[in-house]
C-alpha cells in the first residue's frame, strides 16, 4: 500500500499512528503541500480535493478522509482493536474523532489559513486568534467528554487519541494554552511514551525539512 502524505498534515499525521499501532508497513509518497504538490494533475488522479491522506491500496483501489482510511484499516486489520465493539463506546470514540476532523481541523487547514491571509487580507496575528478560537472551542467540549482514563476512552488507545494527538501538536505550534484542558494534556502524554506516536511524529518524517538535513 502506499500513503500520500506530508509531514505536518494532522490528517495524515492521524493515519500514520494508526498504520503504526496496526504494524502496517506501507510506501510513503510526500505531497508537499506548501510547495502545492496537491495541485498536480498527477495528485489530482488519486484525489480529486487534492487533499492529503490519500490511501493507494495494493490493488490499486483508492481511498480518501482520514477517517474513512482509519475505519477501512481497522476492519481489515485487526489488532489492536481500535473502534470498540460495542455500540455505545463506539459512538463515543466516533464522536470524539468527529469533533476533531468536522468542526476543528477544516476551519484551521492550511488552505482556510491561506485563504484568510492572502484573499482576505487577515494578518499573522489575526490568523493566529482566528486558529486557537476553533481550537479552543473544540477542546473546550472534548475536555469535558473525557473521562480521566490513560487515553481517550480506556486504558489502550483508540481511534479517537489518534485524532486527538496530532490536533494537540498543531495546538502547541500556534501557542495554544494546554493548562486549560488537563484531561487532553495528560493522553497526550501518555501517547507521546508509545513508539508508535513518536515514529508518527512531523519531527520524525523523511519529508520534514529538518530530518532531511
Amino acid at each position: 500500500m502506499k500513503l500520500y502524505s506530508y509531514f505536518r498534515s494532522s490528517a495524515a499525521y492521524r493515519v500514520r499512528i494508526v498504520l503504526n499501532l496496526k504494524k502496517i508497513d506501507v510506501e510513503f509518497a510526500s505531497i508537499n503541500l506548501v510547495k502545492g504538490d496537491q495541485k498536480s494533475e498527477s495528485y489530482a488522479k488519486v484525489s480529486a480535493q487534492g487533499l492529503v491522506p490519500t490511501l493507494e491500496l495494493d490493488d490499486g483501489r483508492i481511498i480518501n478522509q482520514s477517517l474513512a482510511i482509519c475505519e477501512w484499516l481497522d476492519a481489515n486489520y485487526k489488532t489492536p482493536v481500535l473502534i470498540p465493539n460495542d455500540s455505545f463506546q463506539a459512538a463515543r470514540v466516533r464522536a470524539c474523532a468527529l469533533m476533531i476532523a468536522c468542526d476543528v481541523h477544516p476551519v484551521n487547514n492550511l488552505r482556510v489559513l491561506q485563504y484568510l491571509e492572502h484573499e482576505l487580507g487577515i494578518d499573522e496575528l489575526k490568523k493566529n486568534q482566528w486558529y486557537r478560537h476553533w481550537v479552543e472551542q473544540g477542546f473546550q467540549a472534548i475536555e469535558k467528554m473525557l473521562a480521566g482514563s490513560t487515553y481517550c476512552f480506556g486504558d489502550e488507545p483508540g481511534l479517537a487519541d489518534a485524532f486527538l494527538v496530532p490536533q494537540v501538536f498543531n495546538a502547541r505550534r500556534f501557542e495554544v494554552d494546554m493548562n486549560s484542558y488537563p484531561k487532553i494534556s495528560a493522553v497526550d502524554i501518555a501517547c507521546s511514551e508509545i513508539q508508535a506516536f513518536i515514529d508518527a511524529s512531523p519531527d520524525n518524517q523523511a519529508d520534514n525539512p529538518l530530518q532531511a538535513t
